[in-house]
């Protein structure tokens, strides 16, 4: 039975660790988990793919069954910066509520994974299935050094996966894709006080960047799917040139697309170029990151068993889409299905005074035994 004073302790005293990435070091609340895992009986195994910045796995025998189901909620935070009116690292209690950076975003949701370990430890819960727990480094930033590698090398090889790093019970089963460009238009030099005897690249690049919002605008007009909003294009950075009086011969931007399941890399890049080359004779286009969209059928016993726990638990389930890129992606690559699901407090994840709702850990906790103990691989 889960126990809300020791969860309580527990989410306060992961809040007190820090873990903010950047500049990142998951060493400290690596070995926490680690230890405390321990004091339950079970046993775990960090690995790093960059100093101190760990990862923990761990696995629970199920009853002589070979398939595995993977939890995984993550140890690093953003950075806390300013504006706190509760210290950061302090976990206050207050109102029914624990203030601190990573309250909702994820060291809740890792909180509550152990709670729900150390409950069915305690009931001598059998499960149908073995049990892998994988607490992750580098989410904020990537996972270059977390979740990716440990799949990319077959550490984890589960069978299934949930992610816990949502909030509110969710039950994330779509999000977008995600596109990030940074793009170089090169023109020509001259003198400020004549302009026609250059090529002046942040007039360039401003032609350009308004007939993408104009082209990207159009095409998806009208297109959307049950729990995602159309797809959208963001100008995150731009600069240029050198001097006041010089015309500029330089400019970049970044662009942030995020695009919704069943649209193409390819087509997007494609007729970004032909935008791009059409105002500029000399340009690069460099990609900085892409994670495809995702899709899982509602059918799915990830999602059908998450679904009954929660009701029978009182609390109403919510499926829906992520605008954002999440974790499950990666599982994508590797043909294996994931969802994503957990207990934090929406609209608190990377602000001041970030917070989670006891009520949420304490019913989020009964809610992943729940689904731990009924769960079956249909």
């Amino acid at each position: 039975m889960v126990n809300k004073k020791r969860l309580i302790g527990l989410t306060r005293k992961l809040i007190q660790l820090n873990s903010q990435n950047p500049p990142g070091n998951e060493f400290a609340i690596a070995g926490f988990v680690k230890k405390y895992l321990s004091g339950m009986g079970v046993e775990s195994k960090i690995y790093e793919f960059k100093k101190n910045r760990s990862n923990l796995v761990a696995m629970i025998k199920g009853k002589g069954r070979k398939r595995s189901l993977l939890i995984t909620p993550h140890l690093d935070t953003v950075p806390a910066g300013e504006h706190w009116r509760f210290l950061p690292f302090s976990g206050k209690l207050q109102g029914g509520r624990i203030y601190g950076l990573g309250a909702t975003d994820c060291k809740g949701n890792l909180a509550v994974s152990l709670e729900a370990i150390n409950s069915l430890a305690e009931d001598g819960a059998s499960l149908d299935y073995s049990l892998v727990f994988a607490a992750t480094a580098d989410e904020e930033s990537g996972s270059a050094l977390g979740i990716a590698p440990l799949l990319d090398k077959g550490i984890l090889k589960p069978d299934a996966a949930l992610v816990l790093d949502a909030d509110d019970f969710e039950i994330i089963v779509t999000q977008k894709g995600l596109l990030h460009l940074k793009i170089g238009i090169k023109g020509k030099k001259a003198h400020g006080a004549y302009p026609w005897l250059g090529r002046n690249a942040i007039d360039a690049s401003m032609v350009i960047l308004e007939e993408l919002k104009d082209h990207w605008a159009s095409r998806q007009r009208g297109r959307r799917t049950q729990y995602l909003q159309p797809a959208t294009l963001n100008i995150g950075t731009i600069r240029g040139g050198d001097k006041v009086n010089v015309v500029a011969d330089w400019c970049e931007f970044e662009l942030d697309y995020r695009f919704l399941p069943g649209d193409s890399v390819k087509r997007i890049l494609k007729e970004i170029k032909s935008v791009v080359k059409k105002q500029a004779a000399r340009s690069q286009i460099e990609i900085e990151g892409i994670q495809k969209p995702y899709l899982i059928k509602t059918d799915h016993p990830l999602v059908s068993y998450l679904v009954k726990a929660m009701k029978r638990l009182g609390r109403k389930p919510c499926i829906k889409g992520s605008e954002g890129a999440t974790t499950i992606s990666f599982f994508q690559d590797k043909g294996i299905p994931a969802v994503a699901t957990g207990f934090g407090c929406s609209g608190c994840a990377h602000i001041a005074d970030e917070y989670v709702k006891i009520d949420n850990l304490y019913r989020g906790a009964a809610v992943l035994e729940e689904f731990l103990k009924q769960y079956r691989f249909d």
